[in-house]
């Protein structure tokens, strides 16, 4: 199952992250998402270093399992999670209910890790919504929230369960 993430999970942006950044920020002003969603530190720092700031932005301060300084988000309602390495708790689906609920300026920091916290996104964001996550060493991924991504991500996370 880990071989299958390691794959993106939507369309990659190739490149350095001002370039794949520019390229995302092109892509919400043509389709103009419900919704737009970054997981992860580097992704998220990008996002906002080129202007876009994303509704609901997932972090937990750690960028290739490394530490680093908190990514400054602005001012958004912060809703706080715990989620372990490899897992998808309870605590960080509802955190990330709640963040879909909100809509828009929400911030969630995981004490944890936030990598596999794309897969409930995909399953709680409305229709036509887009998610940004970093591909390491490739570029950004960037998710549009369809039928067929839904049920993949819900089949994904049962088989995980079962595992």
């Amino acid at each position: 199952m880990r071989r299958e993430l390691r794959e993106p999970l939507g369309l990659l942006l190739e490149g350095e992250p001002r370039e794949t950044a520019a390229r995302l920020g092109e892509m919400v002003r043509c389709r103009r998402p419900i919704l737009l969603a970054s997981v992860g530190d580097a992704c998220s720092k990008s996002l906002g270093e080129a202007g876009i700031q994303p509704d609901i932005a997932v972090v937990d301060n750690r960028v290739m399992r490394g530490d680093v300084d908190p990514v400054g988000l602005g001012d958004r309602v912060v809703v706080p999670s715990r989620n372990p390495p490899g897992t998808i708790d309870a605590d960080s689906w509802r955190a990330l209910e709640e963040a879909v609920r909100l809509k828009r300026g929400v911030a969630v920091i995981v004490e944890g890790e936030e990598d596999l916290l794309v897969l409930p996104l995909i399953e709680l964001m409305p229709l036509g919504s887009l998610i940004a996550y970093g591909q390491p060493r490739a570029g950004m991924v960037v998710v549009e929230v369809t039928e067929e991504r839904k049920r993949w991500a819900n089949g994904f996370m049962s088989r995980m369960e079962e595992g």
